[in-house]
């Protein structure tokens, strides 16, 4: 392998300034009500609980978490020496302009940018929205929270005037 193809690296970014979308962190130093990265999956912890083991054998941390976007139930067991990923979590609040046909919500920032990319959520959170914006006409903040490139729109209320 005398050519240069094994020097060739491509690094990808997600395009945000160089913001890693996780960090690492000691699996005992992460709390209740924490986010961690679960096969894959950004979670918010539900429960966590530490085991001793044997003569030589190391803690281990027992954490039970939901996927912050499916709210799926995931469960790991890792030692406590071990490192875990941890999701840049990051929580905006837009003004809601509209509702498109198509079910993506029309939202601006406190900088006047426009963000046309959200879906609008199902079950209860989209239905509060639209009573909030389309029932009651009252001017709306939707809460959306980004994690490892995805979004969700996750509450709404009304905007304070």
């Amino acid at each position: 392998m005398a050519d240069d193809a094994q020097h060739e690296h491509t690094f990808e970014s997600a395009g945000d300034a160089g913001a890693s979308a996780t960090y690492p962190m000691q699996c005992s130093a992460l709390r209740k009500n924490g986010f961690v990265v679960i096969k894959g999956r950004p979670c918010k912890i539900v429960d966590m609980s530490t085991s001793k083991t044997g003569k030589h054998g190391h803690a281990k941390v027992h954490l039970v978490a939901l996927d912050i976007f499916t709210g799926k139930k995931l469960e790991d067991l890792s030692p406590s020496t071990h490192n875990m990923d941890v999701p840049n979590v990051v929580r905006r609040e837009y003004q809601l302009l509209d509702i498109t046909d198509d079910n993506f919500l029309s939202l601006m920032s406190d900088d006047g940018s426009t963000k046309d990319d959200v879906k609008m959520p199902e079950g209860e959170v989209g239905d509060k929205i639209q009573k909030l914006f389309r029932e009651e006409e009252k001017d709306t903040n939707v809460i959306v929270l980004t994690a490892m490139g995805e979004e969700l729109a996750m509450d709404a209320k009304e905007a304070p005037k």
